[in-house]
């Protein structure tokens, strides 16, 4: 970023604040946070890596039945953690999160080709 222009860098920050002061941006990063913190979404996490894990093991020993129930598992360690309200919760800020900077980076992407095509017409113009 420092080999940007100053004025590009000005706008570049004043844009990162403003993200980070959006209230879309604040309510992701709040409940992403708090699944961050939450010890039982964290545990869960696990469950469902050990249960992977035991499974693959588990096929690479020929052990199907075994293999199986590993995997009822991982899915029923899955589901409980994909019904839980935070990740649900999660889900949808960062879906709305998304949104944001998709329509950001459309609108900055618009503005910068206009202003290219202007200043070719412009060239062309003089020429």
């Amino acid at each position: 970023m420092e080999n940007l222009e100053p004025e590009v860098t000005a706008a570049l920050n004043e844009l990162t604040q403003a993200l980070a002061e959006h209230e879309i941006v604040k309510d992701y990063r709040s409940v992403a946070a708090k699944v961050a913190r939450n010890s039982h979404l964290k545990e869960l996490e696990e469950k469902i890596k050990e249960a992977q894990q035991e499974a693959v093991q588990f096929a690479h020993y020929g052990k199907p039945e075994a293999e199986k129930a590993a995997i009822l598992a991982a899915n029923a360690y899955t589901r409980e953690y994909e019904n839980h309200p935070l990740v649900i919760s999660y889900r949808e800020k960062l879906g709305l999160a998304n949104d944001l900077l998709h329509f950001i980076t459309e609108n900055i992407s618009q503005d910068v080709n206009q202003a290219v095509e202007n200043r070719n017409k412009s060239k062309e113009a003089e020429d």
